[in-house]
């Protein structure tokens, strides 16, 4: 657009804005007319952020912003051009503004700008079931970011929701778990509605309980995201996490009924009872002192509610998972264990460490009374 058309673009703009954002437009022509690129920048995101601009949204980017957006920040310009790009009609047209936008600020010092933009482009591919082409952008983009010593905090919470959305679609439970977590990581959950929080609460409980790699959910269950659940018709999977983490085999059969509600857990209902027999065999011998950790497969059967027959096979899977280091003695049914992988404890967890600690202490005393008594001729000399 001819610059000198500008003020008649702006006035009708104006004209056509609500009421209460009028003085915004306005505002707009002044600080144009007297270059102050920064407020400007400032204002128009103020404006763009009202639900009210919504129809002005793309004409205003389209004839007055990019008529000036080589001197303004990269970012700022990429951040309104998402925010016009959701007022395109279906998702196609969606992808050619945004990939427009991208090849405008692909430049040596917008670096940073060109990956906001590209990631999401390949979230809109990933609307498109564009699995390949969202996978190219977002590999493009992380080759990027590991090149950056910083960069806002924007694109990197942008770069992992999409990786998250990414792998989620493509049903790989693990990366769209450390993903998701990662994305939570880079915002403020007060940010996210209450819907938003608890469909990712939702999603990322699944996640953890579905994928054959993840047997520590720590990092999850400590996370505020998760008490979006409470009080919800979702409390359920909630308290399946933590019962999970607990081993908890009579927690896990009260709750199993509502594992028909989801078609995932449905599909896993089998592998969820082996992943819960496994984290019921690592509290049992977790709640052991380091000394007494030679048990008969007919005790963990008895401590952890597992059938006998099923014992030397879950030693051995969790041997071969990591959960456990140690041995089995096959024939005399003896599993010797000498290691058990840290996990997150809830308060039961941590009173049943209180009071092995109280037993270490006791016993430390006794062995320092015993030297006393036997050695005291030692002790005189």
């Amino acid at each position: 657009m001819d610059l000198d058309t500008i003020p008649n673009f702006l006035a009708e703009q104006r004209d056509a804005a609500p009421a209460d954002l009028q003085h915004l437009v306005m505002s707009f022509e002044d600080f144009w007319e007297r270059r102050l690129w920064h407020q400007l920048t400032d204002v128009l995101v103020e404006y763009f952020s009202h639900p009210e601009s919504a129809p002005q949204r793309i004409p205003l980017y389209k004839t007055f912003v990019l008529s000036f957006s080589e001197k303004i920040n990269q970012l700022k310009l990429v951040k309104l051009g998402l925010i016009a790009a959701t007022q395109c009609k279906d998702d196609q047209e969606r992808l050619v503004f945004l990939t427009a936008i991208a090849e405008k600020v692909n430049k040596p010092s917008s670096q940073d700008a060109f990956v906001y933009a590209t990631v999401a482009a390949a979230g809109v591919k990933l609307q498109l079931r564009d699995y390949d082409g969202a996978r190219k952008e977002l590999d493009r983009a992380e080759g990027i970011l590991d090149l950056f010593d910083s960069v806002e905090t924007v694109v990197h919470a942008s770069f992992y929701r999409v990786n998250a959305d990414y792998y989620q679609a493509k049903l790989e439970f693990a990366s769209y778990y450390k993903n998701a977590l990662l994305f939570l990581a880079c915002i403020d959950i007060s940010d996210l509605n209450p819907a938003e929080r608890q469909t990712r609460a939702y999603d990322l409980s699944v996640a953890a309980l579905v994928s054959d790699s993840i047997y520590n959910f720590g990092e999850l269950l400590l996370h505020p995201i998760l008490d979006s659940l409470v009080s919800t018709p979702h409390t359920w999977l909630r308290d399946l996490l933590f019962a999970f983490n607990r081993g908890d085999l009579a927690a896990y059969d009260v709750l199993a009924g509502n594992i028909a509600k989801n078609r995932l857990l449905e599909e896993h209902k089998e592998f969820l009872y082996q992943k819960i027999s496994l984290s019921a065999l690592t509290e049992t011998v977790f709640r052991r002192p380091p000394h007494d950790r030679a048990m008969t497969f007919a005790t963990i059967s008895e401590e952890t509610k597992v059938q006998s027959d099923e014992i030397e096979h879950l030693v051995m899977k969790a041997l071969s998972l990591g959960l456990l280091r140690g041995s089995i003695d096959q024939v005399a049914e003896i599993a010797r264990i000498n290691w058990v992988q840290p996990k997150v404890l809830d308060m039961k967890q941590i009173d049943n460490m209180r009071l092995r600690l109280r037993e270490w202490d006791s016993s430390v005393n006794q062995l320092g009374n015993w030297i006393e008594g036997v050695g005291q001729d030692v002790w005189a000399a």
